[in-house]
């Protein structure tokens, strides 16, 4: 979603913030804390695990996942998408991966990544996974379905393979294709809505 140098975002904020909400969904479905639940006429997320997760973004939607679980999947993309950008930026400062914010007053900040070959490494893994028509690991699905879902699929992949996509997202389960399902139309709803 940013660039592998400056840091400067590639697609609107709007579908970055509600990309990287359902990332750090996917980090907790993956880490089995929560999981997806059907009720009538809705997708709701339901917690697995509440202990502690140790990283501020997934506790906080832990957190609230488990005090408020009525809420369809959607809400909870809007709501975690509001911080999600800096938080999932002040953790990535934190492990070394992003430089510090400047101290520029009026400007906006974009935190450039400290190396710029292990910023790349996780679009280019799946890039050459995709290239060469191998299966993809759990987390690698997941980012590809999501980088696809936000739009970002045709500024980041150098072959959009639409069959690869439909038995990639089929081998996941089907609580992560849910999320990655409504990730995509929160991402709809987003590019046409003025909210």
């Amino acid at each position: 979603m940013h660039d592998d140098v400056t840091g400067r975002g590639r697609i609107h904020p709007r579908l970055t913030g509600l990309g990287l909400a359902a990332a750090i969904l996917g980090e907790l479905m993956l880490a089995g804390r929560v999981t997806v639940r059907l009720v009538p006429g809705q997708i709701q997320l339901a917690v697995v695990d509440p202990a502690e997760t140790g990283d501020a973004p997934t506790q906080f939607a832990l957190d609230h996942i488990q005090a408020e679980p009525t809420h369809p999947v959607g809400t909870w993309l809007l709501f975690l998408a509001r911080t999600a950008h800096a938080d999932i930026a002040a953790r990535m400062t934190e492990a070394g991966l992003l430089h510090p914010p400047g101290r520029r007053l009026l400007a906006k900040q974009v935190q450039a990544p400290v190396a710029a070959n292990t910023a790349a490494w996780p679009v280019g893994r799946l890039n050459l996974a995709i290239e060469r028509r191998q299966p993809l690991r759990m987390q690698d699905g997941v980012l590809f379905g999501l980088i696809v879902a936000t739009g970002g699929g045709q500024l980041v992949l150098w072959d959009a393979n639409p069959r690869y996509l439909r038995e990639s997202l089929a081998a996941l389960p089907e609580t992560l294709q849910q999320l990655i399902a409504q990730t995509e139309a929160a991402c709809g709803d987003a590019v046409i809505s003025r909210r």
